[in-house]
């Protein structure tokens, strides 16, 4: 879950208007992270974080408010097998989702709990929250999580029937929870990152093209609350959200032969909006 602190976020100068319906492109992100793969911020600090996937090293990017990378802390202790998703809690500390599964062959899954990341200068080390999968759930591949009352909500990446697990926040080894099992409607349903308001009544999940916006859920089997389908102007290889307002949210792209490698922003509320 994002804790922002919305004016600290207006340093940037460049919040202040956004045409509904339009991804409203802030900055280029630095060259030198071009396969960033998830997005986080920390008030206190000022800072936006991000992290590269699996081929990349144990490297945690902190970018100031204009973008520009502000320190490369290396992550000791921690292992980047495929770093898919950041999340952050009250205290600023910040947390690696590490999860990604493409083949789909993984057994042991990772959260690396980075403490104050805002406070270190070249080096930090992280404590390790490790899970398995339920024996119904076989293996599969995550890109998308956030932390909401404790426990961190991570959703499979999956065209068709995808699942939502539940992870506690507790240091050591754990057997997720099988939360749901949910299928969204219509065509490359791929989840690639997710985050929830500072207020906890909004869920946003990503998607190359489009993500989906969730209300109205009572339970933490969001998929009963309210969705909705908001389409993006442009495909990209988007993989990073976090929340800058209750009702706007900036998203990253990686960057491919000269396309992408962005910081934008999205205004989360749009006339003639899709239900599913």
């Amino acid at each position: 879950m994002s804790r922002i602190h919305y004016t600290s976020i207006l340093l940037l100068g460049i919040l202040s208007s956004c045409h509904s319906g339009k991804l409203q492109n802030l900055l280029d992100l630095p060259i030198s992270i071009k396969e960033n793969s998830a997005l986080e911020y920390t008030y206190h600090d000022r800072l936006m974080w991000t992290i590269q996937d699996a081929g990349n090293p144990n490297y945690l990017y902190a970018l100031d408010s204009k973008g520009a990378l502000e320190r490369v802390l290396e992550v000791e202790n921690a292992e980047n097998i495929d770093w898919e998703d950041l999340t952050s809690d009250k205290e600023e500390n910040v947390y690696i989702g590490d999860f990604g599964n493409n083949r789909k062959d993984r057994e042991q899954f990772a959260i690396y709990k980075v403490s104050k990341p805002g406070e270190a200068k070249k080096r930090v080390s992280a404590e390790t929250i490790s899970f398995t999968l339920p024996s119904n759930v076989p293996s599969q591949d995550f890109e998308a999580f956030f932390l909401y009352k404790g426990k961190f909500y991570i959703f499979s990446k999956d065209d068709k029937k995808g699942v939502l697990l539940s992870v506690e926040n507790t240091i050591g080894s754990q057997v997720a929870r099988l939360v749901t099992k949910f299928n969204l409607k219509g065509k490359d349903n791929k989840i690639t990152a997710a985050d929830i308001s500072a207020d906890g009544k909004t869920i946003v999940l990503l998607n190359h093209e489009k993500l989906w916006k969730i209300t109205k859920f009572t339970s933490d089997n969001f998929f009963e609350g309210n969705i909705e389908t908001l389409p993006f102007d442009h495909a990209s290889q988007k993989e990073g959200i976090v929340f800058v307002t209750n009702d706007a949210v900036l998203i990253t792209d990686e960057l491919h032969d000269n396309e992408g490698g962005n910081l934008y922003r999205f205004n989360l509320k749009q006339k003639n909006q899709k239900k599913k």
